[in-house]
């Protein structure tokens, strides 16, 4: 004979079933908004040295000399490169979770970066991901963080750890997220309500 009538049973079921969904859900949930604060704070700390570039192109040459035609061409790819970047960092902060957008605004600093160290080789700073070590200028081919997968150290224009910090977080935030989703059973929940994976800023 059974202890429980079978609706009794099944509705335990369903609501065990549905304290778990829940559960799990606000987990994810919790994990996404992690990412979006995380991305707030690595969207402002790219303004500032967006921001730090764009007064460095205002000031050179300097208005005493007038410009030359090799001084222009040469500021050039620095003044394209930082209006890409800006374009694609307002694009990404509409929609910080898409990883093709996320791609675009890496590849699109990875130039801004390239432009500014040819444009200002003695004027580049590299800081570790949490902000302690500092290396001046020159970046040596092949330095690595001795860390598995983690993003490479960039040179920044401006002398700021903030920036480096930022995207350090954010990776982080977005790793513990992409995780969570991956893991069963809660990427039933994540497909059940259309989560998808986030991309770090490398």
């Amino acid at each position: 004979m059974s202890l429980l009538p079978e609706s009794l049973a099944g509705w335990i079921v369903a609501a065990v079933l549905l304290f778990w969904f829940v559960g799990a859900y606000n987990r994810l949930v919790r994990l996404r908004a992690a990412v979006l604060q995380a991305y707030g704070q690595l969207d402002a700390a790219l303004g500032k040295q967006l921001d730090f570039v764009q007064a460095s192109i205002a000031a050179d040459p300097p208005p005493e000399a007038p410009p030359t035609g090799e001084s222009l061409s040469s500021i050039a790819p620095l003044q394209a490169a930082t209006a890409q970047l800006a374009t694609l960092l307002g694009a990404t902060r509409l929609r910080p979770l898409e990883a093709g957008g996320m791609a675009a605004l890496a590849t699109a600093l990875q130039v801004w970066i390239g432009a500014w160290q040819r444009q200002h080789p003695d004027q580049v700073t590299v800081f570790d991901a949490d902000g302690t070590l500092s290396r001046p200028a020159q970046l040596l081919p092949g330095t690595t963080t001795g860390v598995p997968g983690a993003a490479e150290p960039i040179g920044w224009p401006e002398p700021s750890a903030a920036a480096e910090i930022a995207r350090s977080q954010f990776n982080q935030a977005v790793a513990q997220y992409n995780a969570a989703i991956a893991q069963f059973p809660a990427l039933l929940v994540a497909w059940a309500v259309r989560l998808r994976p986030a991309a770090p800023l490398l």
